[in-house]
Parts: structure tokens; C-alpha cells; sequence
């Protein structure tokens, strides 16, 4: 077994780990970091893969638009949990 070999078998290892960690998480920022990090091993793949239009492509859709789209998703709700906290009292 070369390096190469084992590079691979331990990225789908970590990819297998990304996926199931994203399902057992129950808080959301905690699964956001890990699909980031699920998208940048994914584009590592698909490079491995020789195909690097999808590797680019994963890159920038997966761990970059969609990250910040949740980012900002998890902020308007962390904003509204404090608006809806000031109304009760």
C-alpha cells in the first residue's frame, strides 16, 4: 500500500466521519463548521479524481456560498431568539 493509497483511504474515512457527525449534531453551528469542512474534503476528492472543474466547483458552492448563507441564516435566527426574549419581558 503506497501513500497515495493511504491519503485516499483517509479521506473517505474522514469524509464517512463529516457526514455522520453533521447527523448527530443537535447544535447548529457545530454542523455548519463540519458541512464546511465535509465540502472542502469533498473538493479534495474530486481533485483526486481528476476532475478538477467539480473540485473548483465544490469549493466555492459548497464550502464557501453555502457556508456563509447558513452563517447568516444562524444569525438572523440567534437575532430573533434575542428580539423574542426583550418582547416577554
Amino acid at each position: 500500500m503506497n501513500l497515495s493509497e493511504i491519503f485516499r483511504i483517509l479521506l473517505l474515512i474522514l469524509l464517512i466521519a463529516c457526514a455522520i457527525g453533521v447527523n448527530l449534531t443537535h447544535k447548529l453551528l457545530p454542523a455548519v463548521i463540519i458541512f464546511m469542512s465535509y465540502s472542502s474534503v469533498m473538493s479534495l476528492v474530486w481533485l483526486l479524481m481528476e476532475s478538477p472543474d467539480l473540485a473548483i466547483t465544490e469549493a466555492a458552492v459548497g464550502a464557501g456560498v453555502t457556508s456563509i448563507l447558513f452563517f447568516l441564516t444562524l444569525r438572523k435566527l440567534r437575532s430573533g431568539d434575542k428580539d423574542d426574549t426583550e418582547d416577554r419581558s
